[in-house]
């Protein structure tokens, strides 16, 4: 094991001749100070050295740069403080480590390294503080994690062995009085029968309908543990193809019947229900007429093949809809809804899909190579639904054959996207500004040249947010000014994560590399900041609930270029 290496300041030049450096057993600790604002870690050192006069040389602040996971808990640990605040490092490195530990140990593996690091021997001068600390950082894991480890066995086997083992300690060490009745807050246990009956009931928050349960995944050992049964309950989306390059994106409950499913499609397509029929169709070409009391969800069926939506005619028979038929003349409801009101449906929409994503997921996403979607499916569904909003605008726009209204629905989605960005929503905002400038849509110049001269001028300043110069500074300023509740552009985000993961080694001479894992949690912990409580939808905003949860979209771009050419010819 290498000894820790610390820098000593100039200012100890001239008091006596050379001190010797002190060592660790954490290997690679440095220590930081004022006048190493060049070194290559000082994006650390912000607030570890608050005195710089020559009797305050050495400060005792170190940061972790690397080390090997159980020295780096070690040290973490014997850094805690029990009664006051936690100083800014200790914190901070508190919550890498446990937004991180998944990179380099599984949980069973932390589990099993705090029982070690939970004293059961007389030796230790200060065992009590010892095991108050190790409860203090599993209060915080249980606290952060929430729902995410709620069915890990390896979890639910240690806190029932660490309660045990604090309900033995209790009455030789009465300090401990106060850790356990927190620690059986956090269990949620409680006693039944008689005082000798300890029922193990563990009470994580109940997750939102589109919330979905995740387990962790370790690079160390590629471990991944699949989800459980989904919930009847659970929402999620799914796509009913109208035609081979269109579909209607669905947001409905596991449960949800075929008969449910169709009345969504048949009220967005504008067509009658009972002359529609909701078909499995197989990648091999087999078709497959659902019931209306068939299950229209299942994993089965979403793996062999895809859903759609077929007419039937008097004899019952089945017809596709052709690529044709989706320039058809169609109301464009669209024009009749207040742009504030949908802007604000749109927020809520995306607000759900954001608030259920746990900081998990982002790092599951940047580590992972394979079988993710199990694990970030919260997160997967908010890009899809980034994706499938940009598509929708195009789709909108490329189906009204009438220039006067094409004109119209352009003016139509730019105060649109105004009005997200006044809500703080960046993730519609970015894909509507992105779905009007789709190459099929900005080379429609007829429509473009009647926009009004205030909407060209109100069109170029949102794009100007979304100038990818500079890093994206212009979005990434104005987002930092912006108050929360706030939606982020949540690929920028991932991208920033992308690429501190791909340009920092996860472990240096087999140690983890600390830095680059407090690099990724402090882009993570971003996430934090956006949140808060939003106020209740008004009544009329609940209406356009089933014109914003279900868009029909046409996802081939080739598709998309001959509408766009069959409404405005090439000259």
């Amino acid at each position: 094991m290498g000894s820790g290496r610390v820098r000593v300041p100039e200012a100890l030049a001239g008091r006596g001749g050379e001190r010797p450096l002190p060592t660790f057993d954490v290997p690679y600790f440095k220590y930081i100070d004022e006048e190493d604002e060049e070194d290559e870690w000082s994006s650390r050192s912000q607030s570890s050295t608050e005195d710089d006069s020559g009797d305050s040389l050495l400060s005792d602040r170190y940061v972790v740069v690397s080390g090997t996971p159980e020295k780096i808990l070690e040290h973490l640990l014997s850094d805690l403080h029990l009664e006051a605040a936690q100083d800014k490092e200790t914190e901070t490195l508190l919550d890498d480590f446990l937004l991180t530990y998944t990179v380099f140990m599984t949980t069973d593996d932390l589990c099993q390294a705090l029982l070690r690091q939970y004293p059961f021997t007389e030796y230790d001068s200060d065992v009590s503080c010892r095991k108050r600390k190790v409860l203090h950082l599993v209060s915080q894991w249980t606290s952060l994690y929430k729902d995410w480890l709620h069915e890990d066995e390896h979890l639910k086997q240690f806190l029932k062995t660490i309660y045990r083992n604090v309900l033995d300690d209790v009455y030789e060490y009465p300090v401990l009085e106060k850790d356990l009745k927190e620690f059986q807050k956090i269990l949620g246990m409680h006693r039944r029968q008689n005082h000798c009956c300890v029922s193990f009931f563990f009470l994580f928050p109940t997750p939102s309908q589109n919330k979905t349960f995740f387990h962790q995944f370790s690079v160390k050992e590629n471990w991944l543990q699949h989800r459980g049964t989904m919930n009847e309950t659970e929402e999620i989306f799914c796509r009913v193809y109208i035609t081979e390059h269109s579909y209607v994106s669905v947001k409905a409950q596991v449960s949800s019947s075929a008969q449910e499913i169709l009345k969504i499609v048949a009220e967005k397509i504008q067509y009658p229900e009972e002359e529609l029929a909701l078909v499995a169709v197989s990648f091999s070409g087999e078709k497959h007429e659902l019931k209306p009391n068939d299950l229209a969800i299942s994993k089965s069926l979403e793996s062999s093949s895809r859903m759609f939506v077929y007419r039937k005619d008097l004899t019952d028979s089945l017809t596709p809809f052709s690529e044709n038929e989706e320039l058809q003349q169609r109301s464009v409801r669209i024009l009749g809804i207040n742009t504030w009101d949908l802007a604000l449906e749109l927020t809520n929409f995306d607000w759900s899909l954001f608030n259920a994503i746990h900081e998990q997921e982002l790092i599951y996403f940047t580590f992972s190579r394979q079988g993710s979607a199990e694990n970030t499916e919260n997160l997967s569904l908010l890009l899809q639904r980034c994706n499938e909003v940009q598509l929708w605008v195009a789709t909108e726009i490329l189906l009204c054959s009438q220039l006067c209204k094409r004109v119209q629905l352009l003016k139509k989605f730019i105060k649109i996207a105004a009005h997200c960005k006044a809500q703080r929503n960046l993730n519609s905002f970015f894909a509507i500004v992105m779905g009007l400038n789709t190459a099929s849509v900005s080379r429609l110049s007829q429509t473009w040249e009647k926009i009004p001269g205030k909407f060209k001028k109100l069109f170029t300043e949102l794009e100007s947010l979304t100038d990818p110069s500079l890093n994206h500074k212009a979005y990434r300023d104005a987002f930092k000014k912006m108050k929360s509740p706030k939606i982020p552009f949540m690929p920028l985000l991932l991208k920033d994560v992308t690429f501190i993961h791909e340009g920092n080694k996860t472990f240096l001479d087999n140690l983890v590399n600390f830095e680059k894992l407090h690099m990724i949690a402090d882009t993570v912990r971003s996430l934090r900041h956006c949140e808060a409580q939003l106020s209740d939808p008004s009544p009329f905003c609940c209406l356009l609930k089933p014109y914003v949860h279900h868009l029909h979209v046409i996802d081939n771009q080739q598709a998309l270029f001959e509408l766009s050419h069959r409404i405005e010819p090439r000259v």
